[in-house]
């Protein structure tokens, strides 16, 4: 089994912090990243050695992801979603749920995965759907409808899409997966945003977009249910677009160490910043910041890994892990750019790029917002009616 730091080599890791802000500037998607990751075996880690992966569990994976993310956050966050899927496989089959195990045969055969799940105004995320989803007699679905933020738009091959099926007594929800070459998909490239723009999320509209019925795998009731499915996609993807932010908290912290060395200080004789009190408190309050969300990722994401049960604590864990993740990161890029001088606000700098990249981390479910109600209802049980 490969380690870390055989696969996600020092070179590899400086070429792909070196073409960032390239890709940030043209607008356009991490291609030479995708492909150097691909060729180095990093979207099969999570297979077994035997399937021709290294044999990676979530604690492995996102202590990857996290590295990944402080050198390039974006590239990052774009493997990421093909990642999630290969996650919700891999936690369903420890679990005996065999439904996705063609997700690891794709995967192994080259297949690249992508998220189409979330869709604008639905708060509900996976327990409602504005996609249609019409069944046909052969067993397969036709599904119509808009999903945002679709990373990996230029490469992925195989779409997770879902939709509500409202044909029968009782509205279900529908899930599959859609190949790119079927008809009644367009990607429109719009994706100009702030930051994270090497992803190129793009939009994906679907009209009648056909999935085979081979590759409808689950059919889950409208509403919160506790269907192995969705706990398989939220703590593959909380734990792991977490780790992305992690990785960017770490770069703040480290910019944050490094960058008051390199200013002199005029005021006192000519002592470097890094001696002054007021910054190495707020450097120190980076790194204990950093020092938290560190152990809280490894041991989520471990516990996942060994199958320990936590019961209604569980996704108050999740959610907390990417909310605080997400929060860590924003604070941590924060304080860098308090410490290390105007020069950085300049368009190009690393820091200037960072703090932009950082900001979607606000949009990520679960939002602060849901976070809270979801811990809030597991100590103090619903809102009453």
């Amino acid at each position: 089994m490969k380690t870390i730091d055989q696969v996600l080599t020092t070179e590899l890791l400086e070429r792909i912090r070196s073409r960032a802000a390239a890709y940030d500037e043209e607008n356009i998607f991490c291609t030479e990243d995708f492909e150097e990751l691909k060729a180095a075996g990093y979207l099969r880690a999570m297979l077994p050695v035997q399937r021709g992966g290294f044999g990676w569990g979530l604690e492995q994976l996102t202590a990857a992801q996290r590295l990944l993310g402080s050198h390039a956050p974006a590239t990052a966050l774009a493997v990421n979603m093909h990642h999630v899927w290969v996650g919700v496989a891999t936690l369903l089959a420890a679990r005996g749920d065999t439904r996705l195990n063609m997700v690891l045969d794709w995967v192994q055969a080259g297949e690249v995965m992508a998220f189409g799940v979330s869709e604008s105004g639905n708060d509900e995320v996976l327990f409602d759907s504005t996609t249609t989803a019409v069944p046909a007699g052969d067993g397969s679905y036709a599904f119509t409808g808009v999903k945002i933020f679709t990373s990996l738009s230029p490469v992925w091959t195989k779409l997770g899409v879902f939709g509500k099926d409202t044909s029968g007594t009782q509205d279900r929800l529908v899930h599959g997966f859609l190949d790119r070459e079927s008809e009644g998909i367009e990607i429109p490239n719009n994706w100009n945003t702030l930051g994270m723009r090497a992803t190129q999320s793009n939009t994906t509209i679907l009209k009648d977009a056909r999935v085979p019925a081979e590759q409808i795998h689950s059919f889950l009731p409208v509403g919160p249910n506790a269907d192995l499915l969705v706990f398989g996609i939220f703590a593959s993807f909380l734990s792991l677009t977490a780790s992305v932010y992690v990785g960017v908290a770490e770069r703040g912290m480290q910019l944050a160490a490094a960058n008051p060395a390199r200013r002199k200080s005029l005021k006192h004789d000519g002592r470097s910043y890094d001696q002054d009190p007021d910054i190495r408190a707020q450097v120190a309050g980076a790194g204990m910041k950093v020092l938290q969300l560190d152990a809280m990722l490894r041991i989520t994401t471990r516990d996942l890994d060994e199958l320990v049960d936590h019961g209604a604590s569980l996704f108050p864990r999740l959610v907390t892990l990417r909310t605080q993740a997400g929060d860590t990161a924003r604070e941590c890029i924060d304080i860098a750019a308090r410490v290390s001088g105007g020069g950085q606000y300049f368009r190009g700098s690393e820091l200037e790029r960072l703090y932009r990249d950082v900001l979607a981390s606000l949009y990520h479910p679960s939002n602060a917002e849901s976070a809270r109600s979801t811990v809030a209802n597991w100590l103090l049980g619903p809102v009453l009616d």
